[in-house]
């Protein structure tokens, strides 16, 4: 049976030194659904997306590819499958923009080879899906942490993904930023690519993604459509609070509104 462009752990475990993160756990990346991956701080999101990278080990389960073990495919099959965006914009070296994206292409390309036709294509296109083009002729230390992020975003386009994951790429960018970066996430989506992003911002979730994968406890808590996965219930469990909702222009809006210890009344002293 074949599943084009899907990423799945089927129960995997994972352990960080003796410490185990996550048990049993089973998550699905589908083309064209944007998946939201949520939890509180240390809840494995991040072991989560490392591990079906293939970055941490397993200690129980597998993660299948296009409905064969991940493992069936060599490094370069599975770069030219999966894209990564990794956490923080960080770039060590002050390149231009569009060498930087240009490193994307390297599972597609062979060392010391000039860029074919179809790499220099991979490459525009990358940059004008990222909104980036106006940026090509610039080093990257030049530009703010909002235009780095696309710079990167761009990078891992190039390599013309089936599946794209992306951890916390809205981390420490500014709301516009915000909304450009998961707006982009979303087209991708819609355009037919398998993506998967780590979130804190519940409103976004709800408002942005497919479907969500809710961690807590070392496991998935909840698993559907946002409507399904933040309950008042779900949200008191994984976060500790209470939020408030509304409908704008037919979309959902999810606000944190208070943590459980504020809704208790307070006590004092007689």
């Amino acid at each position: 049976m074949s599943h084009p462009n899907t990423l799945c752990a089927e129960r995997i475990t994972v352990a960080l030194g003796k410490k185990p993160v996550l048990k049993g756990v089973d998550a699905t990346i589908r083309a064209g659904v944007l998946t939201g991956i949520l939890g509180c701080n240390g809840a494995g999101k991040s072991t989560l997306v490392r591990a079906l990278l293939g970055y941490l080990p397993l200690t129980g389960g597998r993660v299948m590819l296009d409905g064969r073990e991940r493992t069936a495919y060599d490094d370069r099959e599975r770069a030219r499958r999966i894209g990564y965006l990794a956490q923080g914009h960080a770039i060590h070296w002050p390149l231009p923009v569009e060498q930087v994206v240009e490193l994307g292409r390297l599972p597609h390309r062979y060392a010391w080879k000039a860029l074919a036709p179809d790499d220099a294509a991979a490459i525009a296109k990358a940059l004008r899906q990222a909104g980036v083009e106006h940026l090509r002729g610039r080093t990257v230390d030049t530009l703010s942490g909002g235009e780095r992020a696309r710079v990167l975003l761009a990078r891992v386009l190039a390599g013309e993904p089936r599946i794209l994951l992306a951890d916390e790429p809205l981390a420490g960018l500014d709301p516009a930023y915000q909304l450009r970066i998961l707006g982009l996430l979303y087209a991708l989506a819609r355009q037919g690519l398998a993506v998967a992003v780590v979130l804190h911002d519940l409103s976004l979730a709800a408002r942005f993604c497919d479907h969500l994968v809710l961690l807590h406890e070392q496991g998935v808590l909840a698993d559907g459509p946002p409507n399904q996965v933040l309950t008042d219930s779900h949200l008191r469990a994984a976060f500790g609070i209470e939020a408030r909702r509304a409908e704008i222009a037919g979309e959902a809006v999810l606000v944190p509104w208070r943590t459980m210890a504020d809704a208790e009344p307070m006590e004092f002293a007689g």
